[in-house]
C-alpha cells in the first residue's frame, strides 16, 4: 500500500467534503490534474509551494485505488511525481489531518512520513 499525499487549503478541503470530491487547488485546476507527492517528495513540495501558509490539510490516498487516472510523470528535478487526471472522490481518501507548524514555522508532518 503506497500512499501519496496532497496538501490543500482548509477552505478547499471543506468544499471537497461538502461536494464529495476534490477538484484540487488553483494550480491543479489550471494544469488539468491534481498534483500529488510521494512521502519522500512531500517536505520539498511543502517548502516550495506552501511556505508561510496557514490552515492546511494533509490528504493521503492509496495510490493503487486511483487506477489508470493516476500517472507518474517527470517533474521537478527529473523526479516522477503522481498526477491524478480526474477529480478525487473523497471516499478514496485514506486520511486527512490538519497540518500545524512548529515554533520556527516549519510544517509538522505525521511521524509515519520520513
Amino acid at each position: 500500500m503506497a500512499l501519496i499525499y496532497k496538501i490543500v487549503a482548509a477552505d478547499v478541503w471543506a468544499q471537497a467534503m461538502a461536494a464529495g470530491r476534490l477538484a484540487g487547488m488553483p494550480v491543479d485546476l489550471a494544469d488539468g490534474y491534481i498534483h500529488f507527492s510521494s512521502a519522500g517528495q512531500l517536505r520539498e513540495t511543502a517548502a516550495k509551494h506552501f511556505a508561510g501558509r496557514a490552515d492546511l490539510v494533509l490528504v493521503s490516498v492509496e495510490a493503487d485505488r486511483l487506477g489508470g487516472a493516476l500517472k507518474w510523470e517527470v517533474s521537478r528535478g527529473g523526479a516522477l511525481f503522481p498526477h491524478l487526471y480526474a477529480t478525487l472522490d473523497t471516499t478514496l481518501i485514506a486520511d486527512a489531518a490538519p497540518l500545524t507548524r512548529d515554533d520556527a514555522g516549519a510544517l509538522l508532518f505525521p511521524e509515519s512520513i520520513p
